[in-house]
């Protein structure tokens, strides 16, 4: 099994040395562009790392190269749909040939996607839950924290 350290060091390296297609997807997804969806790339979920992950839809989005192997696919995405992820490949050619339609697939398998609540990462220590013992914080529409 592989540390989580090396894991995290090779998604980081790959995060510096992106592909072309994982580039031209990137700019379209990062900073929340695609309907509102926030997406991080090089994500690590655990013993994998995925190309690009929306964290709150479980949604994984996967770019796959000339050289990839689809055989491996099969048992990797059905461990991420064990864990409750949704998982959509797209082939470099998809994203260099039609990266507008590999746009609009990502942006209705995003709002298909329920809300994954709770945050899939809470702080450990429960910060930011509640503003005080008993008050209970919820979000406004804004996403701004109300009391």
């Amino acid at each position: 099994m592989i540390l989580d350290a090396t894991l995290q060091e090779r998604a980081r390296q790959m995060r510096r040395e992106p592909t072309e297609p994982e580039k031209r997807l990137w700019r379209a997804l990062s900073n929340s562009q695609l309907i509102g969806a926030k997406f991080r790339r090089q994500q690590v979920l655990h013993p994998y790392i995925v190309d690009f992950l929306c964290p709150a839809k479980a949604l994984v989005v996967e770019v796959d190269g000339d050289t990839h192997d689809a055989e491996s696919d099969v048992g990797r995405d059905a461990s991420l749909v064990g864990k409750g992820f949704r998982v959509l490949r797209f082939s470099n050619a998809d994203v260099m040939g039609n990266v507008s339609g590999v746009l609009e697939t990502i942006a209705a398998a995003v709002v298909a996607s329920p809300e994954r609540w709770p945050h899939p990462n809470p702080s450990p220590e429960g910060e930011g839950l509640s503003a005080s013992p008993g008050t209970t914080v919820s979000p406004s529409p804004s996403g701004e924290a109300e009391q």
